[in-house]
């Protein structure tokens, strides 16, 4: 190792001045040097992280975070919805489509120095399939898990379920943690307690700060059994105000605004920055109250007729949306038979009448994007004589609106699946039991047709029958599906690699992959 300090007066006289003068260039080039050594990568987060347990949460914000730390067995790969091996390199499915068996990938360390093995696989697996946590839903399925040999899972599933990989390299699927981490903070609760704040996988990088509210740093796991991440430190400061964030990043504080920049301002930004787009699942959805004015089939079609995304699409987006042609999102299915919206504004307005007419329109978040499309419904409708008001709903009133009367008539919502398959969108969404049916609406033609095709291994067939399954939701009044949006991220100019995924929450980059 190199020291450098104040050389004692008898040994700075015996240096010759060539070698006296390039030590100081070195000392000189020394700061550079560390800086290029320790690379930051500063990303806000919009929203604080409520819990880095991955099997009990549901994090968007901090999904970035998550999915640095912790590794499935198989994931999406980049910009693709083509799924691949992470923590397993194969896999094989047995003929009856109820067997799956893994291989895991070996020299894999958890940050706390364990090996991964197919134990412990297993434990993590079984955690979130039997634990009480919010995520169990996702191994439903799972008849039994087994480490067969110390490097083979074999996991069984009660019935036929064609989406199961995908469930598994979902965004917030399974997760492998550290079986001793697990047992240690086990304080009967499963070490959830321990896990809202700590965190060890087996992921590019290691939780190293957490300052909830504030800051969360990641470090590099140099140990990593994958290729070397470029950047050795991120800084995921909580930074809620947008206004803020573009401030911070045009004064070179941030490296990144991930989501929600002004569509208006893209093509006016300052050299320094860049957009990086992709196709993403973002699907602007409006659902529809039960009771309301909404289930008139001819007042719905005249409110469709004025709020047809082909008329405002542009204006909220610019190029980065285009109309939706299904219930499903564009970067997951295209319909044999795309849903169309009227456009005989006499008939709408014969429709409504003289009578004034008033709907409510409820905005799951601030989301600055549903403000915008608000206005502009608000504006559409206001021409057939419907006087439409908005409002940002509470934290947590949209998931409390089946059978209240006060709920608005008309929420709008980001309605993408968790996966890339069709099943996870409609049982997410659109059927008697999916957890985000808000308004409880129950279309029992469509839920058998969900749950015929949910066992479908051909996949046109398939996809026909959800297609079925998506117009009768949209025909019955359940929801209109609006604009498919591109991710779309605005950063400091050179970072490429972004790693973006269309199954992925907009703005979420992979760590591992993006660069300078």
């Amino acid at each position: 190792m190199l020291q450098f300090g104040i050389f004692p007066c008898a040994y700075r006289k015996s240096v010759p001045l060539r070698l006296a003068g390039l030590i100081l260039a070195l000392v000189l080039l020394l700061p550079s040097t560390v800086a290029s050594a320790e690379e930051v990568l500063r990303v806000p987060l919009s929203a604080d992280i409520s819990t880095l347990d991955p099997d009990n949460g549901f994090e968007v914000a901090g999904l970035a975070a998550l999915n640095s730390i912790y590794e499935g067995l198989v994931e999406y790969e980049p910009g693709s919805t083509a799924i691949v091996g992470q923590l397993a390199d194969r896999w094989e499915v047995s003929n009856d489509g109820l067997t799956y068996t893994f291989k895991i990938r070996g020299g894999v360390k958890f940050h706390d120095g364990n090996a991964l093995n197919a134990a412990a696989v297993v434990t993590s697996l079984d955690r979130r399939r039997t634990g009480k946590l919010v995520q169990n839903y996702t191994l439903a399925n799972v008849e039994s898990l087994d480490a067969v040999s110390g490097s083979m899972v074999r996991i069984k599933l009660y019935k036929p379920q064609p989406s199961f990989l995908d469930s598994l390299a979902s965004p917030w699927g399974p997760k492998i943690l550290s079986p001793e981490a697990l047992k240690e903070h086990d304080s009967d609760d499963a070490a959830t307690g321990w896990l809202t704040n700590h965190a060890v996988g087996t992921g590019p990088f290691k939780l190293e700060e957490f300052k909830r509210g504030e800051l969360y740093t990641l470090r590099r796991n140099d140990d990593y059994w994958g290729k070397r991440a470029f950047f050795s430190v991120i800084e995921l400061p909580v930074v809620p105000d947008l206004g803020q964030q573009i401030l911070m990043l045009k004064a070179g504080k941030i490296d990144a605004v991930p989501t929600n920049y002004p569509f208006a301002q893209l093509n006016s930004l300052p050299d320094s920055l860049e957009v990086s787009t992709a196709p993403s699942m973002t699907q602007f959805d409006a659902f529809l109250k039960p009771g309301s004015l909404l289930d008139d089939a001819s007042f719905r079609s005249a409110v469709l007729t004025v709020i047809n995304p082909s008329l405002w699409a542009k204006d909220a987006f610019g190029d980065h949306a285009s109309v939706s042609t299904s219930i499903y999102p564009k970067a997951l299915f295209v319909p044999q038979h795309p849903i169309v919206f009227p456009t005989d504004i006499h008939v709408a307005k014969a429709s409504v009448g003289k009578t004034p007419t008033s709907l409510t329109i409820g905005l799951f978040s601030a989301n600055p994007s549903y403000g915008r499309i608000a206005d502009l419904l608000i504006a559409q409708l206001a021409t057939i004589g419907i006087q439409a008001t908005s409002s940002i709903m509470p934290p947590g009133a949209a998931y409390a609106m089946k059978g209240n009367d006060a709920a608005p008539d008309m929420l709008l919502i980001i309605a993408s699946p968790d996966a890339a398959n069709l099943e996870s969108q409609a049982k997410a969404f659109f059927t008697k039991d999916a957890p985000l049916n808000l308004y409880g609406r129950i279309v029992p033609g469509a839920d058998a047709i969900v749950d015929k095709a949910s066992a479908v291994t051909n996949v046109a067939e398939r996809n026909q029958l959800f297609e079925r399954a998506g117009q009768l939701y949209f025909d019955q009044g359940v929801v209109i599906p609006l604009v498919d949006v591109d991710d779309v991220i605005v950063h400091a100019k050179g970072l490429k690699d972004l790693g973006l995924r269309a199954v992925f929450p907009r703005g979420t980059i992979d760590f591992a992959t993006v660069r300078r």
